[in-house]
């Protein structure tokens, strides 16, 4: 089967999600500096980096075919919220969420006969955790290289005592509008 899109992530969550739709892609992960701008607002960080992650993967491969990049951030009282640098930062992250609501922004761009963008806000409501279970779920390994210190999808669906939104947005590409996106552009889907 002929592919139908690039995806310019490495994220095996994204692939899974694609695949869940049957979407036939390549992956070309493209690596940006993805430090915020001064003032830049959640919003417009994560559409900014989605369209400089698809811009950068089009622009390298020199192609026509087109590509679908995707940012996901955690934000809580309007800060981003990274990936953990270590331990302490983790634990950090996961005590301030803790009995907490907070947004989850992410941002698609796809590039193919034209530009376009979508975006998907989910709020999150995490249960109050205990220290114990903070520092046993670090020892996990999962919230390692993952944005808020949490995967939905993984053992860190255990502190989530409600969501509002997109659940697949959490985990990295929102469905609705991705496939949004795809039809726009002609790009069928379940194949």
């Amino acid at each position: 089967m002929p592919v139908q899109l690039i995806l310019a992530s490495a994220s095996p969550r994204r692939k899974e999600l694609l695949d869940q739709i049957k979407v036939t892609y390549k992956v070309h992960p493209v690596d940006l500096d993805e430090t915020p701008l001064p003032n830049e607002t959640p919003l417009d960080y994560v559409q900014r980096l989605a369209a400089e992650k698809s811009a950068a993967c089009r622009a390298q491969l020199k192609t026509e075919t087109p590509v679908l990049a995707a940012d996901t951030a955690v934000i809580l009282d309007g800060v981003i919220m990274g990936k953990p640098q270590n331990q302490a930062d983790a634990l950090a992250m996961l005590t301030k969420l803790s009995g907490k609501t907070h947004q989850v922004f992410s941002a698609i761009s796809l590039r193919g006969r034209e530009h376009s963008q979508a975006v998907s806000i989910t709020e999150v409501t995490f249960r109050r955790l205990t220290e114990r279970e903070m520092l046993a779920y670090w020892h996990s390994g999962e919230p390692v290289d993952k944005a808020g210190s949490y995967a939905i999808q993984g053992m860190g669906g255990v502190f989530v005592e409600s969501i509002k939104g997109s659940f697949s947005g959490v985990v990295g590409l929102p469905l609705f509008e991705t496939a949004e996106l795809l039809s726009k552009q002609g790009i069928e889907f379940f194949k």
